[in-house]
């Protein structure tokens, strides 16, 4: 077998977790231009349609950028060739994201062709660094070779065929890649893997899923500010970009205040972190960052017709954008704490009120009082755990 010669793996620190490297954070940037293209798209495209294929293309972005953050948990970035590979990993995922408003019309098979070319690159590059260095970890990645090989038949053949068939196809690989790790890639003749085999940094993990929130509040941030330098600026805009800039900082405040400190000090400390990357980092977390998506939709919505008639569309992205997230941090916290917030269950509940109680609502103030709500969540949990134990520290 091809081997790499050099060991490419990270020196582990046994008191700290490995630094994010100045290439992650670059190789992020490309991830910054596929929210964007994720929220434009769904502007474009509000309805029930177009809402399912943004989340259909919003997960496959996941996978891209989640499976990266595993490979670079194990992977040294300061090493050349893990550079190289982030390197070409960027233009794969820039093409990946240039196809997206097209990607269920002329550019299908571009979207699923940097899809597929990235994931498999990826996956052969780690048989490549593993083969003499970890035989248990080489084992792992080549039943996700081979999980990620079946689904690419079926990437290509959506990016070939058009119609239903491109959704159907596209639905089918995600249901596969997203099904591998909970069954732990289980291939014939070679087992499956455990998340007790998934020897992971969790402090590096928990930093750069922190750091993807980051960039999707950016993302809409720049958004809400972009659009409103371009609208005239009266009473209804600047009150929208007001509420708007308001959700993102209690958005922030709810996940970064101590959420987020907690998490990795949790996830350091476990004693089966493969786990707890899985579930908390892996799949919890693209329901924050679907939350924060929808959000900058809503808040376009609402800086271009702050004084509109009601709209179920509206009414339905600027209900649904701070539920998606405060499910997201209800579920994470559940997961790294061990208890449920009573506050995201209350912001929960106040939404639901708010969905029955005010479908007529015009648009500044259903995006007002949706805002108002995560501010209360975000001032009840931080007094809440002010006069509990203070929170630990970054290991």
């Amino acid at each position: 077998m091809l081997a790499a010669r050099r060991n490419l793996l990270r020196d582990r620190e046994p008191d700290g977790h490995g630094r994010v490297t100045f290439i992650e954070l670059f190789f992020d940037l490309v991830f910054v231009f596929a929210v964007t293209q994720l929220s434009h798209a769904l502007l474009a495209n509000p309805g029930p349609v177009g809402a399912a294929q943004t989340l259909l293309l919003f997960i496959a972005i996941w996978w891209v950028w989640i499976f990266t953050s595993w490979t670079t948990n194990w992977l040294d970035p300061e090493h050349t060739p893990v550079r190289a590979m982030l390197l070409a990993l960027m233009l794969g995922g820039l093409l990946l994201s240039a196809s997206v408003p097209q990607a269920f019309q002329g550019r299908g098979l571009a979207f699923a062709g940097a899809y597929v070319a990235i994931q498999l690159s990826r996956s052969l590059f780690m048989l490549w660094a593993l083969a003499r260095q970890d035989h248990a970890n080489l084992r792992n990645f080549q039943r996700i070779t081979l999980w990620l090989s079946a689904s690419a038949v079926l990437w290509l053949g959506g990016g070939l065929l058009d119609g239903w068939w491109r959704p159907a196809l596209w639905f089918a690989a995600l249901a596969a890649e997203t099904a591998g790790p909970l069954l732990g890639f289980r291939t014939p003749g070679l087992g499956r893997s455990t998340t007790a085999d998934w020897d992971v940094d969790g402090g590096h993990m928990a930093e750069r899923c922190a750091l993807f929130i980051i960039i999707a509040l950016g993302e809409s941030i720049l958004a809400t500010g972009a659009t409103f330098a371009a609208l005239e600026w009266n009473s209804g805009t600047i009150a929208a970009f007001l509420i708007a800039f308001v959700a993102s900082l209690a958005m922030w405040w709810i996940y970064f205040d101590t959420g987020a400190k907690r998490g990795s000090h949790a996830f350091s400390q476990s004693d089966n972190p493969g786990r707890m990357a899985r579930l908390a980092y892996t799949y919890i977390h693209p329901l924050m960052i679907a939350g924060i998506i929808v959000a900058a939709v809503g808040d376009e919505m609402v800086l271009a017709h702050p004084e509109a008639e009601p709209s179920l569309t509206t009414t339905v992205m600027l209900l649904a954008a701070p539920a998606l997230y405060l499910l997201g941090n209800l579920l994470f916290k559940r997961t790294t704490a061990g208890h449920i917030p009573f506050s995201h269950m209350a912001g929960l509940g106040l939404l639901a009120v708010l969905a029955v109680a005010t479908p007529r609502m015009p648009p500044l103030p259903l995006s007002a009082t949706a805002t108002l709500t995560l501010v209360v969540v975000a001032a009840w949990e931080t007094l809440a755990l002010r006069r509990g134990r203070p929170a630990p520290r970054d290991p």
